[in-house]
């Protein structure tokens, strides 16, 4: 099969049949719909669970039986496309599953690194700091997503983040991950810091992820000293997007690729702040983008400054069509 270029797309030609198959972590899923959204906007999402023993025996084991191709309701239900994007090794059964019922036409794109089998697939996107190469490897700095149109949109954000008065920094929370401790000690310091750094700023607006504890986000909290805080409890319209399209500078914890890689979209000055324990890749990571001026080391200041937004995922699409059309 030939994939159509983006050129070729616009001239009329077929779009490639997608499915999007993940066990439906966002982390994933973020990273999956972007790419299936520039190849085709009408790819179909696809969500793979497992039962065990078949999840335990994951990813070396065989698909479920219940989810494999053909069966109605399972999550391969259908005929199969011709461009599958996958991640998480829960689903690595069912890629080979899907490539052996096509016959081999299904073009199996896995986004992060399995860490096995990763000749199973056509295109393997990994990103730059987990160090792999090989003919079916692309790596980025960044990872892919769909948020660089909302941006560079100034997408209207939601009543809670417009009525900020500007200018207003924002804190974007990760969570315990890969070591990264999210101490209360640590929590308490991050508060102080960004009382010190916001002197500058008519507000503060803080959304944690679903990884951030919440005492650590209670404790943090508490230690701002600020006329005007915003803390999101996850009630009322999300305030991530408006968050960084609107901030004047951004301070995002290092522990979270897709949150770091999604400020960076934006036209804020980004700053990095990382907990301790932080992963040794992370860490390097972090260092590329200061080194290279297009984020700086969160200390006890957040000014803001200019520099330009950087989005991977046309660069990860491009280089999927190019593996592709071999």
């Amino acid at each position: 099969m030939t994939v159509a270029s983006a050129e070729n797309r616009r001239d009329g030609a077929r779009k490639p049949s997608v499915w999007v198959v993940t066990d439906g972590k966002i982390g994933d899923d973020v990273q999956c719909l972007a790419i299936a959204g520039a190849l085709n906007p009408d790819f179909e999402k696809r969500v793979a669970a497992p039962r065990a023993p078949w999840v335990w025996a994951a990813p070396w084991g065989p698909v479920d039986p219940r989810e494999a191709p053909g069966r109605a309701g399972g999550p391969l239900a259908g005929a199969p496309p011709d461009i599958a994007i996958m991640s998480g090794r829960r689903v690595i059964p069912h890629a080979r599953a899907l490539k052996k019922a096509s016959a081999g036409r299904t073009r199996i794109i896995m986004l992060k690194d399995p860490r096995i089998a990763r000749d199973a697939a056509d295109a393997l996107w990994i990103p730059s700091h987990d160090k792999v190469s090989g003919g079916n490897v692309i790596a980025t700095l960044t990872s892919p997503h769909g948020l660089a149109s909302k941006l560079a949109s100034n997408t209207t954000p939601c009543a809670a983040i417009a009525e900020l008065p500007k200018p207003f920094l924002g804190v974007v929370l990760g969570g315990p991950a890969g070591g990264a401790q999210y101490s209360l000690a640590a929590a308490r310091d991050l508060g102080a810091r960004i009382t010190k750094a916001a002197k500058t700023y008519a507000a503060i607006a803080v959304t944690p992820s679903r990884r951030t504890p919440p005492n650590f986000l209670e404790t943090m909290s508490s230690a701002i000293v600020h006329d005007r805080l915003f803390v999101w409890d996850g009630s009322g319209g999300n305030p991530y997007a408006g968050i960084l399209a609107h901030a004047g500078a951004l301070i995002v914890a290092a522990d979270s690729h897709n949150m770091v890689s999604e400020a960076l979209a934006s036209r804020a000055g980004v700053y990095m702040w990382r907990p301790d324990g932080l992963a040794k890749k992370m860490n390097w990571f972090a260092d590329q983008l200061i080194a290279r001026g297009d984020a700086r080391e969160f200390e006890n200041t957040a000014n803001t400054f200019a520099r330009t937004p950087i989005d991977a995922t046309p660069e990860i699409v491009a280089a999927i069509e190019k593996l592709l059309s071999r």
